[in-house]
């Protein structure tokens, strides 16, 4: 298989098994959960999800696919009024679905195209791999923050576990 078409169905699939995971968690919080904070300078779950729905939309659906961008960053954080669940989990399916298009549509001889995004310049490649380790970052952080408010195991690796039947065919690694 071609490197490029590859990296690109890599890509694609880890933004949607992460948009899987930070919905799972969307849905096993209460909007009061969703927008705690501990402290001022804390991110809420709901802020997180705001700001990785930007950054996707500015990154990939702007610098990338040419959609104009709207992205209102500080708002990402200063945000206090709380949305639900379901408004915030339609914004992130709808920013990584538009991201998805880009990138299934993306030609491999554009890989290496420069692009400015923010107060960056760098290349198609380089903005894809930043949006992939972002986004991991802030799912990495919702799962702790619904682990640690629900005192419960989400189950994402429960199939890695010795004794537990595989639930079935499965593309994690």
């Amino acid at each position: 298989m071609e490197t490029a078409a590859e990296f690109m169905r890599v890509a694609r699939r880890e933004l949607r098994q992460g948009c899987d995971r930070v919905s799972s968690c969307l849905g096993r919080l209460t909007t009061e959960q969703i927008w705690h904070r501990d402290h001022a300078i804390e991110n809420s779950v709901g802020n997180l999800v705001l700001h990785v729905t930007g950054n996707l939309r500015q990154w990939i659906v702007s610098a990338i696919g040419g959609a104009e961008d709207t992205r209102q960053r500080d708002w990402e954080f200063s945000n206090r009024d709380p949305l639900p669940a379901a408004e915030l989990q339609e914004r992130l399916e709808g920013a990584v679905q538009a991201a998805d298009e880009v990138l299934a549509a993306l030609p491999a001889d554009r890989l290496l195209e420069t692009r400015r995004v923010q107060v960056y310049e760098l290349t198609v490649l380089h903005a894809v791999v930043h949006v992939l380790t972002h986004f991991a970052g802030h799912a990495g952080q919702i799962i702790w923050a619904t682990k640690h408010v629900t005192g419960k195991d989400l189950g994402f690796y429960g199939h890695l576990r010795k004794g537990v039947p595989e639930a079935g065919p499965r593309n994690d690694p």
